[in-house]
């Protein structure tokens, strides 16, 4: 079942208009040119080369992540980006129903929860590095557990045999996403578990002193991992200082306030809905059977809840972990004999052949141009409703070389399309422009007083037709239409404020 959850989400996500939704987020156009210019430079950028800011401190730690699809990317194009996603997500919750099975769910029972993750987290199925954290989380709760349910006595267990891997994982972690900071959290979850059953736990029995020397050795053996770990956390191109630009960023109250994707999530649309109900129903199991829960089951379905809440870019992870707490709790509960029929002979077989074969065959069509014979079963592009895809062909074919302002949210677009060619003045690279330059961007952008001031010296502007900054513009002579269409107008200034722009002063 794990495997035709893997082939089917695969199929989908590649020969379906979901392909397209995976490039819905301008960001992977930047992440392809700094992968590009890291293999054209052997070294990873330290400075911005993309903005009218060019030559800032810029710390690129997604840099991995970035080498890997700018590789695709020239080799078999944006097919090759959108395989490398599908794969990922496909292997993510493959392995999520997988864990579900061998930890006790009921067949049945577990696909339902499975599907109830995968439809909340189609809020953020985007070719972006953030679904690498969603893989690296998988794998660091699956050690973690399988340590604390079966104890570092019992050798052949998956978690004592592999625990020392989460280091090694780590050092992969820290250079492809920020999300890094997660496995911090699920270690610190998991050691709490660990030393509250060492302090609790009494020596009545022999059991119980048993159970008290294992809970102190999680303990010590955590620590160690902890501390190797962290200790990995900085081979990076950055060191310390990547911490220290993570801290700050996530502590900016501004950001955080006014970034789209850590804004609470919006419960009327599909994903929002499925992750209310996945929510209701793991309240309603826990409620039944949450006695069964260890400690660090119980602080994972409150950090879950209250990351999903705090900011809609969280209700992935935080589905799939509370589908793998709320999941086995289900296994003592009755259910039909076909069912459990079922589950045993799931759970006994082994391979994963179909899975393979999929992701090697489905590569062979990506680095074919998406072809099968001669049919296109992949076109992978940017959707021209969602990106101002033929304002940028028309850009192209102009002598323009001043930086182009446009959207945060279309500024990755606009590098992936003319970088180097013309620079941009704003991305969503919200923590390498900060919070002061955003404050002016938002001002000039909502139309706030003093919105004209940032506009001082912009020699070109790529709007939205129908955003308000657009329709003043169209209203001021000071401005004038290079080029229009149904979803964005080019703006350039007319020749008497080109000349004013540049006279001393100003």
């Amino acid at each position: 079942m794990a495997d035709l959850i893997f082939v089917a989400l695969l199929a989908v996500l590649l020969f379906t208009p979901l392909s397209v939704k995976l490039l819905g987020d301008a960001g992977i156009g930047w992440h392809i040119r700094t992968g590009q210019l890291i293999v054209a430079d052997r070294a990873v950028p330290r400075v911005d080369p993309f903005s009218s800011e060019i030559g800032q401190p810029w710390f690129a730690w997604e840099w991995l992540y970035d080498l890997g699809v700018g590789k695709l990317e020239a080799w078999w194009g944006l097919n090759g980006v959108v395989w490398l996603t599908a794969v990922v997500i496909a292997a993510v919750f493959a392995w999520t129903f997988r864990l579900l099975i061998v930890r006790g769910t009921n067949l049945f029972v577990g696909l339902v929860l499975t599907l109830l993750a995968i439809s909340a987290s189609t809020i953020h199925f985007l070719a972006r590095p953030h679904v690498l954290s969603w893989l690296f989380t998988l794998a660091w709760f699956w050690i973690l557990d399988s340590t604390e349910r079966n104890g570092f006595a019992e050798r052949a267990s998956p978690g004592s045999r592999w625990l020392w891997l989460v280091p090694v994982l780590m050092l992969a972690w820290v250079n492809v996403h920020g999300g890094f900071v997660l496995g911090f959290v699920l270690l610190g979850i998991f050691w709490l578990g660990s030393l509250w059953s060492w302090l609790t736990l009494k020596q009545l029995r022999i059991e119980e002193s048993l159970e008290k020397v294992r809970a102190g050795r999680r303990t010590r053996d955590l620590t160690l991992v902890g501390l190797a770990s962290l200790a990995a956390s900085f081979v990076n191109p950055y060191g310390g200082k990547l911490h220290t630009h993570i801290y700050s960023y996530l502590t900016n109250r501004f950001m955080m306030d006014h970034i789209d994707e850590f804004q609470s999530p919006n419960f009327h649309g599909v994903a929002g809905k499925c992750f209310l109900v996945l929510l209701l129903l793991s309240l309603a199991i826990l409620m039944v059977r949450g006695r069964k829960l260890r400690l660090s089951g119980a602080l994972l379905v409150l950090f879950s809840v209250y990351a999903a809440l705090y900011a809609s870019r969280n209700i992935p992870v935080s589905s799939i972990l509370l589908v793998l707490i709320v999941g086995p709790l289900v296994s003592g509960l009755k259910t039909s004999g076909f069912a459990e029929r079922m589950t045993v002979i799931d759970s006994e077989l082994r391979g994963h052949l179909w899975t393979a074969v999929a992701a090697v065959a489905t590569l062979m069509i990506a680095a074919n141009g998406g072809r099968v014979g001669s049919s296109q079963w992949m076109d992978a592009h940017f959707d021209p409703g969602r990106m101002p895809v033929d304002a940028v062909t028309f850009l192209q074919q102009q002598d323009i070389r001043s930086p182009i302002f446009t959207p945060d949210y279309w500024g990755g677009y606009l590098i992936y399309r003319l970088y180097p060619h013309n620079q941009v003045v704003v991305d969503d690279r919200h923590d390498f422009y900060g919070e002061n330059f955003l404050r002016s961007y938002r001002t000039a952008l909502h139309l706030e007083p003093g919105w004209e001031t940032f506009l001082r010296g912009k020699d070109c502007l790529l709007l939205p037709r129908r955003s308000a900054l657009a329709s003043i513009l169209l209203k001021m002579p000071e401005w004038k239409t290079l080029y229009s269409d149904d979803l964005a107008i080019v703006f350039v200034p007319a020749p008497e404020r080109a000349e004013a722009d540049r006279a001393p002063g100003h």
